[in-house]
């Protein structure tokens, strides 16, 4: 009996040393393993509209945790005032004019080309696996897409394992989710066309059906409606594919954690557009009513629990401390844009841009001056609040060297590298900074330049005066050292730094 025991015993040691020796290794094999980079990358959030920055109408309580683990900039910027070019310029480290990326349309062709370098393609030369999920509004296909059919090219082409996409916005047509080249639950007994012409298929339109909207919407927003919101284009078909707009923070999240969970025994990048808290703003139940400031409050709490939902899945993964966090928004905010959801109206004291003058479509600061956060525990040398200028632009050619990748001649053209600003709350960044809007504008030392402007907006745009997004057809100079609220224009009293300034504008322009 006791021999028997004996030998229980020792079987039991066995075991219990075997599975230790196994999850040692694991351990191991993870801390080897080359750090993981997640992007958040938020559509539409002011410099103000997170409480970590000062917001105080409510709280946003994962992305703090972030701030207070990691560095908080206070001088980070996207790379544009708009999101297709501030995409377009993470993605690739070109300024957005060099190909005249604009705000696209749901049906316009893919903008980046697809037989250049890009940031995933980058990343999968390091050996990474890649996904992108959420939106995206960087074109699809090459002139004409047929939704029925496989869609490309397209994020696979451009280096991404994997996409789950909302494939422009969520106030554009088609309304539906794309999973790497497919409409999904596509009918071919249904079959998707949509217009941005015409008018077609049986759907009613905002026009005509106001009383079947949950939201009011301005005349570009009034054509077909789906979930009860009247979307830009018109749509025929796909009527088992349509996604339902409150159900987006569970679908976005969830096709994340499952790329988490199939890529974390690997290294992994995993960039992440968000939706909100772009326009139409229709949160789910769970944050409907919670922010005291109408939708778009409540949008930013739906962003913040879907931020922290995935950094726990990351923890519960065991890879967060050895994974890069950024986070960020494609460029500054806006209230009214669009849809009659009440944030201007809401919004009491809360102010979005933070102090700063203009916001999204502005070459004013708050156009591109954003919250931007990095967090990494194995690797943050200093963490606390960086008064680094950093553009988006910036993240491809110090992702590169995070990743020990060399860049090729003239690969990310425009891009610096500021990855020790990333790593270290001491260390600087950038000199100077270009900022596109509807015109152009430089960063120097403690001067702000916007160049002239002369020429048209969109129509779409009429409801925002030239004044308001700093469209002049003079020169103006701020010393932001004395005027960050960007007030007195001095460029008459300081001739040679326009001059100056605009020759460095037209130098970068020149640039191959």
């Amino acid at each position: 009996m006791i021999k028997t025991n004996n030998l229980l015993i020792s079987g039991l040691i066995t075991t219990l040393l075997t599975a230790c020796s196994v999850e040692e290794s694991h351990q191991e094999k993870l801390t080897k393993q080359k750090p993981n980079v997640v992007i958040f990358y938020v559509d539409d959030l002011g410099y103000g509209d997170i409480s970590s920055y000062g917001m105080k109408a409510t709280q946003t309580p994962n992305v703090d945790a972030l701030a207070q683990e990691g560095i908080r900039f206070t001088d980070a910027h996207s790379s544009a005032a708009t999101c297709t070019p501030s995409r377009y310029s993470l993605l690739t480290g070109q300024y957005a004019f060099r190909n005249n990326a604009a705000i696209l349309p749901g049906d316009a062709p893919l903008i980046i080309d697809h037989t250049k370098p890009t940031l995933p393609k980058m990343f999968k030369r390091a050996g990474y696996k890649t996904a992108v999920v959420g939106k995206w509004h960087l074109g699809l296909g090459d002139g004409f897409v047929d939704w029925n059919k496989a869609v490309k090219p397209g994020p696979l082409e451009l280096g991404f394992d994997y996409s789950f996409l909302m494939p422009a916005t969520g106030d554009r047509v088609p309304t539906v989710y794309l999973e790497n080249r497919h409409v999904v639950n596509s009918n071919a007994n249904d079959p998707i066309t949509i217009s941005y012409k015409e008018r077609i298929g049986q759907r009613p339109v905002g026009t005509e059906s106001p009383e079947l909207l949950k939201q009011k919407a301005d005349l570009q927003h009034s054509a077909t409606i789906v979930n009860g919101i009247s979307r830009i284009g018109w749509m025929a078909g796909g009527n088992k594919a349509e996604w339902k707009d409150e159900d987006f923070p569970f679908v976005f999240t969830d096709k994340a954690i499952d790329f988490i969970q199939s890529a974390k025994d690997e290294p992994f990048m995993l960039f992440f557009p968000f939706h909100d808290i772009h326009v139409p703003r229709v949160p789910h139940k769970m944050f409907a009513g919670k922010s005291g400031m109408g939708p778009r409050g409540d949008a930013i709490l739906q962003m913040d629990w879907m931020t922290g939902r995935i950094v726990n899945e990351l923890k519960k993964q065991g890879v967060y401390d050895n994974t890069l966090i950024i986070f960020s928004s494609d460029n500054g905010p806006v209230m009214d844009d669009g849809y009659a959801d009440f944030a201007e109206e809401m919004r009491g004291e809360h102010d979005p841009a933070g102090g700063y003058r203009g916001g999204k479509y502005s070459a004013y600061e708050a156009g591109t001056r954003v919250p931007m956060i990095v967090t990494y525990p194995n690797g943050l040398k200093n963490k606390g609040d960086s008064t680094a200028l950093i553009s988006h632009i910036d993240l491809y050619k110090s992702l590169a060297e995070f990743t020990g990748v060399e860049l090729a001649q003239g690969e990310a053209v425009d891009s610096e590298n500021v990855l020790p600003a990333l790593l270290d709350a001491k260390e600087s960044g950038r000199n100077e900074m270009l900022e596109e809007s509807f015109t152009l504008s430089l960063r120097s030392g403690n001067w702000k330049y916007i160049a002239p402007f002369t020429g048209t907006t969109p129509d779409w745009l009429a409801n925002k005066t030239a004044i308001e997004n700093g469209l002049q057809t003079s020169p103006q100079l701020f010393d932001l050292t004395k005027d960050w609220q960007e007030q007195v224009n001095v460029a008459e009293q300081h001739p040679d730094m326009v001059e100056k300034l605009q020759h460095r504008i037209d130098t970068i322009k020149a640039m191959k």
